[in-house]
C-alpha cells in the first residue's frame, strides 16, 4: 500500500514537471504552441489562441497571441489569403529551440546557427533548423537580439 503510494506520488510529480515543460513552448521549428506557420485562418482561430488586431483588406491580416499581445500598431503574427500563417513574431520570454532569445548575445545567435548570414537589410537570416519552408530573421541592436520572428520562404506579407 505505502508503495503503491509512493510510485503513484512520484507519477504525479513527474507528471507536473512534463506539464509545465510542455507550457513553454518554443518558436519553431513550424510554429508557436498550436499556432501553426501555413495554417488558414479559420485554422489559427480555431486553436483559440490568436486574436486579430488589423483587417486584411484582401491581403495579409494582422493578430496576436493571445498569451504575448503586442503594443499598439504592431502585430505577432500575419496570416496571408494565400499562405495562411505567413509569419510569427517572438514576445519576451520566447525562445527558438536553439535556445535563442530577445536578449541573447550575436555570440550566442552565430553559436545556435553557425551558418547565420547577415541580408542587406541587415538582419540575421538563416533557414529554420528542421523546417526548410520558413526562415528566422534576428535584429540585433548593440550585440544583442532586440526582436526575431519566423516566417514562411513563401510569405507575401511585406519584403
Amino acid at each position: 500500500m505505502i508503495g503503491a503510494s509512493l510510485l503513484a506520488g512520484s507519477l504525479l510529480v513527474s507528471g507536473a514537471g512534463t506539464a509545465v515543460a510542455q507550457a513553454k513552448p518554443t518558436l519553431g521549428p513550424y510554429g508557436y504552441g498550436a499556432v501553426k506557420l501555413g495554417m488558414t485562418v479559420k485554422q489559427a482561430r480555431a486553436t483559440g489562441d490568436v486574436v486579430q488586431k488589423a483587417p486584411g483588406g484582401g491581403g495579409c491580416s494582422g493578430w496576436d497571441l493571445k498569451k504575448h499581445a503586442t503594443p499598439k500598431n504592431s502585430v505577432g503574427v500575419y496570416i496571408s489569403p494565400r499562405v495562411g500563417v505567413a509569419a510569427i513574431y517572438a514576445a519576451k520570454g520566447m525562445k527558438t529551440p536553439q535556445g535563442i532569445t530577445i536578449g541573447s548575445t550575436t555570440k550566442q545567435l552565430k553559436a545556435a546557427y553557425p551558418r547565420i548570414k547577415k541580408d542587406f537589410h541587415g538582419f540575421y537570416v538563416i533557414t529554420v533548423p528542421g523546417n526548410k519552408k520558413a526562415y528566422y530573421n534576428f535584429t540585433v541592436t548593440r550585440g544583442k537580439v532586440s526582436e526575431y520572428g519566423m516566417a514562411l520562404h513563401a510569405q507575401d506579407c511585406f519584403n
